[in-house]
Formats: C-alpha cells, sequence, structure tokens
C-alpha cells in the first residue's frame, strides 16, 4: 500500500533517527502556536477589549481543538504532519498485519491525545520524558508511550544514498622509448647477402698491353741488305675461361628466414586472498567470515544469517542494543553500516574522524578504527 505515490517503507531498516524526529516536533510545534497566538490575538481584540470573554475563550478553545483534530486526521490517513514531510518522516503500524501502513484515525486520536496531555501542561518535562522512553527502547524501534498504546512507528521514508567507493590513485604511465624500439627492430631484421663480383673478362692479352704501352722507336738509316728470312708469328694462347659465379640468394629469400621464436612469457601467479581481521578494545579479535552485528546485545532481524554476534559492554550506555553491522563485499572490501543507533558510529582514519550516517555502508581500509558508542575497533588486513 502506498500513500502520496511513495511505497510501503520497510519498518525494520527505515527507523526515524532521533535527531530528526526531534527537528519534525518543533516544526509542528512552532506552526500550532504561531495559529494559537493568532486566535488569542483575535480574540483580545474582537472580545477581550470590549469586555466580553466568553466569546473569545470560545474562539481560542475552538481554535485549538480544530488545529488537534487536523493534526489526528493527517497523522491517521497518511502519517504525515507538516514537520515530518519537511523532514522526511512518516508515522505507520507496528502491527505485524499492517506493518509499514497508516495507523488510522482511531489510533492517531488516541496518539495525538496522549502526546498533547503529557506535553502542554508540564512545560517541558512530558517531552523529555517521552524522549527518553523512545531513546532507551530495547527493541531499536525508538518508540514513546504513545507510539506504544497507538501500535506506531516513525520512520524515514528518504531514498537511501549511495556511497561511492573510493577510487584508487592512477597507475604511473609507463614511458616508450620509441628510439630503442626502432634500433631493436633494426637490429633484429637480416640483412640479405651481399651479392659477389664477376670478374671482368679481360678484353686483351698482357702481351698486346704491353706492346702499346712501350715507346716507337725509330730505326736509323743503314746500309741496303739482302731481307732476312721471316719469321713466323708466336700464337697468344687464349686467356683461360671465366670461373662460374656462385648464385646469388635475393634478398627476398634472405628476409623470408624465420626468426627465432620469443621466450615464452609466465603466466601471472594469482594475487593471494586478504582476509580482515578486527579487533576490540575488549580483547575480542577474529577474522570476518561473514556478517557480523555489534551491540550490547545485538539480535538478527528476521530472516538475517549472521556469523558473529558481538555482545560488548558499555559503560555509559552509549553503545545501541544492536549498534551496526560489518562484512565483506563481493569485491573483497570490508564494509561497515550504521543500523540507527542512538550514539551514531565513527570512522577514524589517520587521525581524522568522521561520522557515519544510519544505514549508509562505508567501505574500510586496513589500519582504520571505527568507535561504536565508547567502544573501538581496529582493522587489520592480512595477506
Amino acid at each position: 500500500m502506498s500513500v502520496a505515490g511513495l511505497p510501503a517503507p520497510t519498518v525494520e531498516a527505515a527507523i526515524a533517527e532521533p535527531d530528526r524526529r526531534f527537528y519534525a516536533f518543533a516544526i509542528d510545534r512552532v506552526i500550532a502556536w504561531a495559529i494559537f497566538a493568532a486566535a488569542g490575538f483575535a480574540a483580545w481584540l474582537i472580545f477581550f477589549r470590549n469586555d466580553n470573554p466568553l466569546p473569545g475563550v470560545g474562539l481560542i478553545v475552538s481554535v485549538v481543538l480544530a488545529v488537534w483534530l487536523v493534526g489526528t486526521v493527517l497523522t491517521g490517513s497518511g502519517g504525515k504532519t507538516p514537520g515530518k514531510m519537511a523532514l522526511g518522516l512518516r508515522v505507520v503500524s507496528d502491527d505485524s498485519g499492517a506493518a509499514g501502513r497508516p495507523i488510522g484515525v482511531g489510533k492517531a486520536f488516541v496518539r495525538q491525545a496522549l502526546l498533547g496531555l503529557c506535553t502542554i501542561p508540564t512545560l517541558g518535562i512530558g517531552t523529555a520524558t517521552f524522549a527518553w522512553v523512545a531513546a532507551m527502547d530495547d527493541r531499536g524501534r525508538r518508540q514513546g508511550w504513545h507510539d506504544r498504546r497507538a501500535g506506531s512507528v516513525v520512520v524515514d521514508v528518504r531514498p537511501p544514498a549511495v556511497v561511492e567507493a573510493e577510487e584508487e590513485a592512477p597507475a604511473p604511465r609507463r614511458i616508450v622509448n620509441l628510439t630503442t624500439m626502432r634500433l631493436k627492430q633494426a637490429e633484429a631484421t637480416p640483412e640479405p647477402a651481399e651479392r659477389p663480383q664477376t670478374p671482368a673478362a679481360p678484353t686483351q692479352s698482357a702481351a698486346q698491353a704491353e706492346a702499346q704501352a712501350a715507346p716507337t722507336l725509330v730505326p736509323a738509316p743503314i746500309a741496303r741488305q739482302a731481307p732476312p728470312a721471316p719469321v713466323p708469328p708466336t700464337p697468344t694462347p687464349p686467356a683461360p675461361p671465366a670461373p662460374p659465379a656462385p648464385p646469388v640468394a635475393s634478398a627476398a629469400q634472405a628476409v623470408a628466414q624465420p626468426a627465432p621464436p620469443p621466450p615464452p612469457v609466465p603466466a601471472p601467479q594469482p594475487a593471494a586472498t586478504a582476509r580482515w581481521r578486527v579487533t576490540f578494545d575488549t580483547g575480542q579479535s577474529f577474522v570476518v567470515e561473514g556478517l557480523a552485528i555489534v551491540g550490547r546485545g545485538p539480535e538478527p532481524r528476521p530472516g538475517e544469517e549472521v556469523a558473529h554476534r558481538v555482545a560488548l559492554s558499555s559503560s555509559d550506555m552509549s553503545l545501541s542494543k544492536t549498534h551496526a553491522q560489518f562484512q565483506i563485499a563481493a569485491d573483497g572490501t570490508l564494509v561497515v553500516m550504521d543500523r540507527g543507533s542512538t550514539n551514531g558510529t565513527t570512522l577514524i582514519r589517520q587521525g581524522a574522524a568522521r561520522a557515519l550516517g544510519a544505514r549508509r555502508p562505508a567501505a574500510l581500509v586496513d589500519g582504520d578504527k571505527v568507535k561504536f558508542g565508547d567502544r573501538t575497533m581496529d582493522v587489520v588486513r592480512e595477506a
């Protein structure tokens, strides 16, 4: 069942925080008192000043009853008053058969009557008593006397905030030396075999070359004599044939030779599984293996599987009965979340403290400290 377009909230996971309930109550009281003051001024201006007090008293009482009746109808039909609408709260039923639904005008009548009778005549003592009873509720529902009699509970209907995981510092960029890559590539490429030069065949014999290089001698004139017998010319031996040139390997064949295979790359080793160990100032220490709940007497929700129930003593009662929870997320991160405790949960990281919002998970790192009321938990990541 939904009211004003909003789905019925889960009562167990949306109990309103005390400070937000106080602010909503203060807003409603300021609006009511402003209307009462306007009615009193109008009664004085119209009736009391003219010595006619009875109609003035009737006007004031009528306005008070009208304001109280409007608040009853708003609380019973939709669980919303101006203050609760401003703070994102709503009054719903706590009965098992109608949990999360409006309480109805009849129960709202009882709730508003008790709240009005115990707060207006006591000058704030009744309001403080109601707040104390709600804070000491053992069930963690923060129900005052008026809520217990009417079977109601105040819940937070705001959408839960999503906490983003902290970004890790980016790894340094790898520097690539382009000059070294070019040199290595050039060394790896085999050079083609050089073509052996074939010796050129001689164009003329050594005797002919020597004859051409020798100077020409002009004989002096001599006496005429009988010509000598002709001498046959000596044949010049032929030049030996040039040896056949060895076959020249082409550059394509030299390049096509297969290069030696690269050395095998070793397979990456899987990272060691990390374990999270928590140690409390009471001496309790264990390795987190599932959902853990912390408090003076922690109780799991219906159907909730709990691996660790950590019961801690609290000297100043600053630790709620079921104060907080922590567990390991799917990515291996340890996550802590306050379960709507009265005094809240504080994260201490490197000496800096930060309060955690209710029902808002926060990731922990190695060396963190977490304070639950007056108790402290140290977080260590073991490889």
